[in-house]
Protein backbone atom coordinates (compact mmCIF):
# COMPACT_ATOMS: atom_id res chain seq x y z
CA UNK A 1 0.00 0.00 0.00
CA UNK A 2 1.06 3.60 -0.52
CA UNK A 3 2.68 4.93 2.65
CA UNK A 4 4.82 7.92 1.77
CA UNK A 5 5.15 10.34 -1.11
CA UNK A 6 7.80 13.02 -0.82
CA UNK A 7 10.40 14.52 -3.18
CA UNK A 8 9.25 12.19 -5.93
CA UNK A 9 9.64 8.98 -3.97
CA UNK A 10 7.23 6.38 -2.65
CA UNK A 11 7.50 3.04 -0.91
CA UNK A 12 5.79 -0.32 -0.64
CA UNK A 13 6.25 -2.91 2.06
CA UNK A 14 6.76 -6.51 1.00
CA UNK A 15 5.98 -9.10 3.63
CA UNK A 16 4.77 -8.46 7.14
CA UNK A 17 5.21 -5.23 9.12
CA UNK A 18 8.51 -4.95 10.95
CA UNK A 19 10.42 -6.74 8.22
CA UNK A 20 12.58 -3.67 7.62
CA UNK A 21 16.03 -3.81 9.16
CA UNK A 22 15.12 -0.77 11.24
CA UNK A 23 17.22 2.22 12.24
CA UNK A 24 20.72 1.70 13.55
CA UNK A 25 21.56 2.34 17.15
CA UNK A 26 22.70 5.85 18.03
CA UNK A 27 26.35 6.39 17.15
CA UNK A 28 26.44 3.57 14.60
CA UNK A 29 27.54 4.55 11.11
CA UNK A 30 26.87 2.41 8.08
CA UNK A 31 29.48 2.04 5.35
CA UNK A 32 27.77 3.03 2.09
CA UNK A 33 29.45 1.91 -1.11
CA UNK A 34 28.73 2.69 -4.75
CA UNK A 35 29.39 -0.16 -7.16
CA UNK A 36 29.43 0.05 -10.96
CA UNK A 37 29.41 -3.25 -12.84
CA UNK A 38 31.57 -3.04 -15.97
CA UNK A 39 32.33 -6.38 -17.58
CA UNK A 40 34.72 -6.37 -20.52
CA UNK A 41 32.69 -8.76 -22.67
CA UNK A 42 29.82 -6.48 -23.74
CA UNK A 43 28.02 -8.12 -26.66
CA UNK A 44 26.07 -5.13 -28.00
CA UNK A 45 28.98 -2.65 -28.17
CA UNK A 46 32.55 -3.97 -27.60
CA UNK A 47 34.11 -2.37 -24.49
CA UNK A 48 31.05 -0.13 -24.33
CA UNK A 49 31.77 0.93 -20.76
CA UNK A 50 34.91 2.86 -21.72
CA UNK A 51 33.87 4.05 -25.17
CA UNK A 52 34.06 7.84 -25.40
CA UNK A 53 30.74 9.69 -25.06
CA UNK A 54 30.98 13.47 -25.59
CA UNK A 55 34.68 13.36 -24.82
CA UNK A 56 34.37 11.28 -21.62
CA UNK A 57 34.57 7.47 -21.17
CA UNK A 58 31.02 6.21 -20.66
CA UNK A 59 31.78 4.92 -17.18
CA UNK A 60 33.35 8.27 -16.31
CA UNK A 61 29.97 10.03 -16.33
CA UNK A 62 28.51 7.93 -13.48
CA UNK A 63 31.79 7.73 -11.54
CA UNK A 64 32.05 11.52 -11.55
CA UNK A 65 28.49 11.80 -10.25
CA UNK A 66 29.11 9.21 -7.52
CA UNK A 67 32.38 10.75 -6.33
CA UNK A 68 31.05 14.31 -6.41
CA UNK A 69 27.91 13.39 -4.47
CA UNK A 70 30.11 12.97 -1.35
CA UNK A 71 27.55 10.44 -0.12
CA UNK A 72 29.65 7.28 -0.39
CA UNK A 73 32.35 5.95 1.88
CA UNK A 74 33.81 4.16 -1.14
CA UNK A 75 33.20 4.06 -4.90
CA UNK A 76 34.00 0.84 -6.77
CA UNK A 77 34.03 -0.66 -10.25
CA UNK A 78 33.64 -4.42 -10.59
CA UNK A 79 35.37 -5.60 -13.76
CA UNK A 80 37.34 -8.40 -15.36
CA UNK A 81 39.16 -6.21 -17.89
CA UNK A 82 42.53 -4.44 -17.54
CA UNK A 83 41.62 -1.38 -19.65
CA UNK A 84 38.38 -0.82 -17.75
CA UNK A 85 40.36 -1.05 -14.50
CA UNK A 86 42.74 1.70 -15.68
CA UNK A 87 39.87 4.01 -16.64
CA UNK A 88 38.03 3.33 -13.36
CA UNK A 89 41.07 4.26 -11.27
CA UNK A 90 41.64 7.39 -13.36
CA UNK A 91 38.10 8.52 -12.46
CA UNK A 92 38.60 8.00 -8.72
CA UNK A 93 37.18 4.51 -8.19
CA UNK A 94 38.56 1.46 -6.44
CA UNK A 95 38.52 -1.76 -8.43
CA UNK A 96 37.03 -5.14 -7.54
CA UNK A 97 38.44 -7.78 -9.88
CA UNK A 98 35.50 -10.09 -10.25
CA UNK A 99 36.02 -13.84 -10.43
CA UNK A 100 35.52 -15.87 -13.64
CA UNK A 101 32.42 -17.42 -12.03
CA UNK A 102 30.56 -14.09 -12.17
CA UNK A 103 32.09 -12.87 -15.45
CA UNK A 104 30.21 -15.19 -17.78
CA UNK A 105 27.52 -14.09 -20.22
CA UNK A 106 25.00 -15.93 -18.06
CA UNK A 107 26.09 -14.25 -14.79
CA UNK A 108 23.51 -11.98 -13.20
CA UNK A 109 24.12 -8.57 -11.67
CA UNK A 110 22.95 -9.83 -8.28
CA UNK A 111 25.51 -12.65 -8.31
CA UNK A 112 28.30 -10.18 -9.01
CA UNK A 113 27.10 -7.80 -6.29
CA UNK A 114 26.81 -10.65 -3.79
CA UNK A 115 30.42 -11.62 -4.49
CA UNK A 116 31.50 -8.01 -3.87
CA UNK A 117 29.54 -7.84 -0.61
CA UNK A 118 30.95 -11.17 0.53
CA UNK A 119 34.52 -9.97 -0.02
CA UNK A 120 33.95 -6.51 1.49
CA UNK A 121 32.55 -7.24 4.92
CA UNK A 122 32.61 -3.60 6.05
CA UNK A 123 29.98 -2.55 3.48
CA UNK A 124 26.46 -2.13 4.93
CA UNK A 125 24.57 -0.45 2.08
CA UNK A 126 25.32 -0.93 -1.60
CA UNK A 127 24.34 1.30 -4.50
CA UNK A 128 24.54 -0.50 -7.82
CA UNK A 129 24.93 2.26 -10.43
CA UNK A 130 24.44 1.40 -14.06
CA UNK A 131 27.44 2.39 -16.18
CA UNK A 132 25.18 3.17 -19.15
CA UNK A 133 23.29 6.05 -17.48
CA UNK A 134 25.34 9.13 -18.44
CA UNK A 135 22.74 11.69 -17.30
CA UNK A 136 22.91 10.66 -13.64
CA UNK A 137 23.63 13.60 -11.29
CA UNK A 138 24.89 13.74 -7.69
CA UNK A 139 21.55 15.12 -6.46
CA UNK A 140 19.75 11.99 -7.73
CA UNK A 141 22.00 9.77 -5.62
CA UNK A 142 21.84 12.06 -2.59
CA UNK A 143 18.05 12.28 -2.50
CA UNK A 144 17.58 8.55 -3.11
CA UNK A 145 20.11 7.60 -0.43
CA UNK A 146 18.35 9.82 2.10
CA UNK A 147 15.37 7.50 1.76
CA UNK A 148 17.53 4.80 3.36
CA UNK A 149 19.49 6.93 5.84
CA UNK A 150 16.60 9.16 6.96
CA UNK A 151 13.45 7.16 6.19
CA UNK A 152 14.62 3.62 6.94
CA UNK A 153 14.11 1.99 3.55
CA UNK A 154 15.75 -1.36 2.78
CA UNK A 155 15.84 -0.85 -1.00
CA UNK A 156 15.39 2.10 -3.35
CA UNK A 157 15.55 2.12 -7.13
CA UNK A 158 15.21 4.69 -9.92
CA UNK A 159 12.07 4.96 -12.05
CA UNK A 160 10.78 7.18 -14.85
CA UNK A 161 7.18 8.03 -15.71
CA UNK A 162 6.04 6.80 -19.13
CA UNK A 163 2.83 7.55 -21.01
CA UNK A 164 2.63 4.52 -23.26
CA UNK A 165 -0.37 2.30 -23.91
CA UNK A 166 0.56 -1.39 -23.77
CA UNK A 167 -1.01 -4.32 -25.63
CA UNK A 168 -0.65 -8.04 -25.14
CA UNK A 169 1.71 -9.78 -27.54
CA UNK A 170 0.31 -12.65 -29.61
CA UNK A 171 2.02 -15.18 -31.83
CA UNK A 172 1.26 -14.84 -35.54
CA UNK A 173 0.32 -18.50 -35.88
CA UNK A 174 -1.93 -18.64 -32.80
CA UNK A 175 -4.96 -16.91 -34.31
CA UNK A 176 -5.47 -15.06 -30.99
CA UNK A 177 -6.36 -11.41 -30.83
CA UNK A 178 -4.43 -8.87 -28.85
CA UNK A 179 -6.02 -7.02 -25.94
CA UNK A 180 -5.15 -3.83 -24.07
CA UNK A 181 -3.14 -4.16 -20.87
CA UNK A 182 -3.43 -0.71 -19.36
CA UNK A 183 -6.31 1.11 -21.06
CA UNK A 184 -9.93 0.90 -22.12
CA UNK A 185 -10.00 1.74 -25.88
CA UNK A 186 -13.57 2.96 -25.53
CA UNK A 187 -12.40 5.52 -22.95
CA UNK A 188 -8.98 6.31 -24.28
CA UNK A 189 -7.58 9.06 -22.00
CA UNK A 190 -5.79 12.18 -23.13
CA UNK A 191 -2.16 12.37 -22.05
CA UNK A 192 -2.84 15.27 -19.69
CA UNK A 193 -5.63 13.28 -18.01
CA UNK A 194 -3.47 10.22 -17.35
CA UNK A 195 -0.66 10.03 -14.80
CA UNK A 196 1.12 7.37 -16.82
CA UNK A 197 3.05 4.43 -15.36
CA UNK A 198 6.31 4.16 -13.45
CA UNK A 199 8.99 2.03 -15.09
CA UNK A 200 12.47 1.16 -13.86
CA UNK A 201 15.05 3.20 -15.74
CA UNK A 202 17.98 1.16 -14.41
CA UNK A 203 20.08 4.15 -13.30
CA UNK A 204 20.68 2.81 -9.78
CA UNK A 205 19.54 0.34 -7.13
CA UNK A 206 20.20 0.84 -3.40
CA UNK A 207 19.97 -2.20 -1.14
CA UNK A 208 21.12 -3.17 2.34
CA UNK A 209 23.64 -5.95 2.92
CA UNK A 210 21.01 -7.89 4.88
CA UNK A 211 18.62 -7.86 1.91
CA UNK A 212 21.29 -9.10 -0.49
CA UNK A 213 22.47 -11.83 1.87
CA UNK A 214 19.12 -13.12 3.07
CA UNK A 215 16.89 -12.57 0.02
CA UNK A 216 19.44 -12.54 -2.78
CA UNK A 217 17.70 -9.52 -4.30
CA UNK A 218 18.13 -5.79 -4.81
CA UNK A 219 14.46 -5.09 -4.10
CA UNK A 220 12.69 -6.23 -0.97
CA UNK A 221 11.76 -5.36 2.60
CA UNK A 222 10.63 -1.76 2.74
CA UNK A 223 10.83 -0.92 -0.97
CA UNK A 224 10.99 2.62 -2.28
CA UNK A 225 11.34 4.24 -5.66
CA UNK A 226 12.96 7.49 -6.67
CA UNK A 227 11.38 9.15 -9.69
CA UNK A 228 13.74 10.73 -12.23
CA UNK A 229 12.61 13.04 -15.00
CA UNK A 230 12.59 11.55 -18.53
CA UNK A 231 15.33 14.00 -19.56
CA UNK A 232 17.76 12.26 -17.19
CA UNK A 233 16.58 8.72 -17.91
CA UNK A 234 19.03 7.73 -20.62
CA UNK A 235 20.21 4.15 -21.12
CA UNK A 236 22.70 2.93 -23.73
CA UNK A 237 22.37 -0.65 -24.90
CA UNK A 238 23.10 -0.74 -28.63
CA UNK A 239 24.93 1.50 -31.11
CA UNK A 240 21.78 3.32 -32.18
CA UNK A 241 21.40 4.63 -28.61
CA UNK A 242 24.81 6.34 -28.72
CA UNK A 243 24.07 9.52 -30.72
CA UNK A 244 20.78 9.97 -28.87
CA UNK A 245 22.56 9.72 -25.50
CA UNK A 246 25.31 12.10 -26.61
CA UNK A 247 22.78 14.66 -27.75
CA UNK A 248 20.92 14.38 -24.42
CA UNK A 249 24.11 14.70 -22.40
CA UNK A 250 25.15 17.82 -24.24
CA UNK A 251 21.98 19.79 -24.86
CA UNK A 252 18.21 19.81 -24.77
CA UNK A 253 17.35 20.00 -28.42
CA UNK A 254 18.85 19.69 -31.89
CA UNK A 255 16.82 22.75 -32.85
CA UNK A 256 18.78 24.79 -30.32
CA UNK A 257 22.01 23.45 -31.76
CA UNK A 258 20.93 24.36 -35.30
CA UNK A 259 20.34 27.96 -34.33
CA UNK A 260 23.48 28.12 -32.12
CA UNK A 261 21.39 28.96 -29.08
CA UNK A 262 23.09 26.37 -26.91
CA UNK A 263 23.79 27.14 -23.28
CA UNK A 264 25.47 25.17 -20.50
CA UNK A 265 22.34 25.17 -18.35
CA UNK A 266 20.48 23.14 -21.01
CA UNK A 267 22.66 20.08 -20.61
CA UNK A 268 21.46 16.96 -18.86
CA UNK A 269 24.86 15.33 -18.45
CA UNK A 270 26.77 16.06 -15.24
CA UNK A 271 30.00 17.85 -16.09
CA UNK A 272 31.48 17.93 -12.60
CA UNK A 273 31.86 20.51 -9.90
CA UNK A 274 32.97 23.98 -10.85
CA UNK A 275 36.07 24.85 -8.83
CA UNK A 276 36.59 28.49 -9.79
CA UNK A 277 38.36 29.35 -6.56
CA UNK A 278 41.45 27.48 -7.78
CA UNK A 279 41.68 29.06 -11.27
CA UNK A 280 45.15 30.53 -11.61
CA UNK A 281 45.59 30.72 -15.36
CA UNK A 282 43.31 31.43 -18.30
CA UNK A 283 44.32 30.52 -21.84
CA UNK A 284 42.39 32.16 -24.66
CA UNK A 285 42.70 31.52 -28.38
CA UNK A 286 42.98 34.59 -30.60
CA UNK A 287 41.19 33.34 -33.71
CA UNK A 288 37.50 32.69 -33.16
CA UNK A 289 37.51 33.65 -29.47
CA UNK A 290 39.15 37.04 -28.98
CA UNK A 291 38.40 37.82 -32.62
CA UNK A 292 35.71 36.73 -35.07
CA UNK A 293 38.27 34.57 -36.89
CA UNK A 294 38.83 37.04 -39.71
CA UNK A 295 42.23 38.43 -40.68
CA UNK A 296 42.25 41.81 -42.43
CA UNK A 297 44.88 43.11 -44.87
CA UNK A 298 45.51 46.72 -45.81
CA UNK A 299 46.38 47.90 -49.29
CA UNK A 300 50.00 48.17 -48.17
CA UNK A 301 49.97 44.54 -47.01
CA UNK A 302 49.67 45.13 -43.27
CA UNK A 303 47.80 42.48 -41.23
CA UNK A 304 45.02 43.71 -38.97
CA UNK A 305 42.79 42.15 -36.30
CA UNK A 306 39.53 43.40 -34.83
CA UNK A 307 39.24 43.08 -31.03
CA UNK A 308 36.08 43.99 -29.13
CA UNK A 309 36.54 46.40 -26.22
CA UNK A 310 34.09 44.31 -24.15
CA UNK A 311 36.52 41.42 -24.38
CA UNK A 312 39.54 43.48 -23.36
CA UNK A 313 37.54 44.73 -20.38
CA UNK A 314 36.79 41.13 -19.43
CA UNK A 315 40.53 40.38 -19.54
CA UNK A 316 41.25 43.32 -17.23
CA UNK A 317 38.53 42.13 -14.82
CA UNK A 318 40.20 38.71 -14.53
CA UNK A 319 43.68 40.17 -14.10
CA UNK A 320 42.37 42.39 -11.31
CA UNK A 321 41.30 39.21 -9.49
CA UNK A 322 44.77 37.72 -9.80
CA UNK A 323 44.17 35.43 -12.77
CA UNK A 324 47.12 35.18 -15.18
CA UNK A 325 46.06 35.34 -18.83
CA UNK A 326 47.89 34.06 -21.88
CA UNK A 327 46.63 34.61 -25.40
CA UNK A 328 47.44 31.74 -27.74
CA UNK A 329 47.49 31.52 -31.50
CA UNK A 330 48.02 28.64 -33.91
CA UNK A 331 48.47 30.94 -36.88
CA UNK A 332 51.75 32.62 -37.74
CA UNK A 333 51.46 36.22 -36.60
CA UNK A 334 53.87 39.00 -37.39
CA UNK A 335 55.87 40.30 -34.42
CA UNK A 336 54.43 43.77 -34.95
CA UNK A 337 50.85 42.49 -34.79
CA UNK A 338 51.67 40.21 -31.84
CA UNK A 339 53.25 43.09 -29.93
CA UNK A 340 50.28 45.37 -30.62
CA UNK A 341 47.84 42.70 -29.42
CA UNK A 342 49.90 42.11 -26.27
CA UNK A 343 49.98 45.86 -25.58
CA UNK A 344 46.25 46.28 -26.18
CA UNK A 345 45.23 43.36 -23.93
CA UNK A 346 48.05 43.50 -21.40
CA UNK A 347 48.71 39.78 -21.96
CA UNK A 348 51.55 37.75 -23.40
CA UNK A 349 50.84 36.22 -26.80
CA UNK A 350 52.12 32.66 -27.24
CA UNK A 351 52.50 30.83 -30.53
CA UNK A 352 51.30 27.24 -30.08
CA UNK A 353 51.34 25.74 -33.55
CA UNK A 354 49.19 22.73 -34.41
CA UNK A 355 50.22 20.62 -31.37
CA UNK A 356 48.37 22.74 -28.82
CA UNK A 357 48.31 20.10 -26.06
CA UNK A 358 52.08 19.81 -25.85
CA UNK A 359 52.51 23.58 -25.76
CA UNK A 360 49.89 24.01 -23.05
CA UNK A 361 51.41 21.24 -20.94
CA UNK A 362 54.70 23.11 -21.15
CA UNK A 363 53.03 26.31 -19.94
CA UNK A 364 51.54 24.46 -16.97
CA UNK A 365 54.87 22.88 -16.07
CA UNK A 366 56.58 26.29 -16.22
CA UNK A 367 54.13 27.62 -13.64
CA UNK A 368 53.80 24.38 -11.64
CA UNK A 369 50.02 24.32 -12.25
CA UNK A 370 47.52 21.48 -12.62
CA UNK A 371 44.72 21.29 -15.19
CA UNK A 372 42.10 21.96 -12.50
CA UNK A 373 43.66 25.41 -12.02
CA UNK A 374 43.22 26.32 -15.69
CA UNK A 375 40.37 28.02 -17.53
CA UNK A 376 40.61 27.37 -21.27
CA UNK A 377 38.77 29.07 -24.09
CA UNK A 378 39.04 27.53 -27.56
CA UNK A 379 36.92 27.30 -30.65
CA UNK A 380 37.77 24.33 -32.87
CA UNK A 381 38.93 20.71 -33.19
CA UNK A 382 42.58 21.32 -32.10
CA UNK A 383 41.28 22.68 -28.78
CA UNK A 384 39.14 19.64 -27.89
CA UNK A 385 41.61 17.82 -25.63
CA UNK A 386 42.44 21.00 -23.69
CA UNK A 387 38.75 21.86 -23.37
CA UNK A 388 38.15 18.44 -21.80
CA UNK A 389 41.13 18.57 -19.44
CA UNK A 390 40.76 22.12 -18.12
CA UNK A 391 38.98 22.75 -14.83
CA UNK A 392 36.79 25.32 -16.60
CA UNK A 393 36.42 25.57 -20.36
CA UNK A 394 34.30 27.52 -22.81
CA UNK A 395 33.66 28.10 -26.51
CA UNK A 396 31.89 30.96 -28.31
CA UNK A 397 28.34 30.42 -29.51
CA UNK A 398 29.40 29.98 -33.13
CA UNK A 399 32.09 27.35 -32.46
CA UNK A 400 31.94 24.10 -34.47
CA UNK A 401 30.05 21.18 -32.94
CA UNK A 402 33.24 19.24 -32.16
CA UNK A 403 34.39 22.05 -29.84
CA UNK A 404 30.92 22.64 -28.37
CA UNK A 405 30.75 18.96 -27.38
CA UNK A 406 33.97 19.23 -25.39
CA UNK A 407 33.38 22.51 -23.56
CA UNK A 408 31.86 22.87 -20.09
CA UNK A 409 30.33 26.26 -20.89
CA UNK A 410 28.92 27.56 -24.17
CA UNK A 411 28.72 31.32 -24.46
CA UNK A 412 25.69 33.16 -25.74
CA UNK A 413 27.99 35.51 -27.67
CA UNK A 414 29.93 34.59 -30.82
CA UNK A 415 33.69 34.96 -31.15
CA UNK A 416 34.95 38.55 -31.26
CA UNK A 417 31.59 39.84 -30.02
CA UNK A 418 31.91 39.62 -26.23
CA UNK A 419 32.39 35.87 -25.70
CA UNK A 420 35.63 36.39 -23.75
CA UNK A 421 33.91 38.98 -21.54
CA UNK A 422 31.02 36.57 -20.94
CA UNK A 423 33.35 33.72 -19.93
CA UNK A 424 35.28 36.10 -17.66
CA UNK A 425 32.05 37.11 -15.92
CA UNK A 426 31.11 33.44 -15.58
CA UNK A 427 34.45 32.68 -13.89
CA UNK A 428 34.21 35.68 -11.58
CA UNK A 429 30.63 34.86 -10.60
CA UNK A 430 31.62 31.32 -9.67
CA UNK A 431 34.63 32.62 -7.72
CA UNK A 432 32.36 35.02 -5.85
CA UNK A 433 29.97 32.21 -4.94
CA UNK A 434 32.86 30.02 -3.81
CA UNK A 435 34.30 32.77 -1.62
CA UNK A 436 30.87 33.41 -0.11
CA UNK A 437 30.50 29.73 0.73
CA UNK A 438 33.98 29.65 2.29
CA UNK A 439 33.06 32.66 4.44
CA UNK A 440 29.84 30.99 5.56
CA UNK A 441 31.78 27.85 6.46
CA UNK A 442 34.27 29.93 8.45
CA UNK A 443 31.46 31.66 10.40
CA UNK A 444 29.80 28.31 11.02
CA UNK A 445 33.00 26.82 12.45
CA UNK A 446 33.56 29.84 14.70
CA UNK A 447 30.02 29.86 16.10
CA UNK A 448 29.62 26.13 16.53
Amino acid sequence: SSVLHEKGFFFLTSGSPGQSSGPLKAGTKRHIAALVLARGGSKGIPLKNIKMLAGVPLIGWVLRAAVDSSMFDSVWVSTDHDEIEKVAKAWGAKVHRRSPEVSRDSSSSVETIQEFVRLNTDVDVICNIQATSPCLHPFHLKEALEMITLHDFDSVFAVVRRHQFRWQEVKKESGDMTKPLNLDPAKRPRRQDWDGELCENGSFYFATRDLLETKGALQGGKIGYYEMLPEYSVDIDVDIDWPVAEQRVLRMSLVLLFFHLVCSCLRYGYFGRDKPEVVRLMLCNVSGCLTDGKLYFSVSGEEMLSVNTRDTMGIRMLKKEGVVLLITTEDLMTKVLSDKLAHKTGCKVRQTGVEILGEVKGMLEERKLEWKEVAYMGNDEPDVVCLNLAGLSAVPRDAPVVAVNAAKYICHSPGGMGAVREFAEHILLLKKKAKSQMEQDRIHRQNF
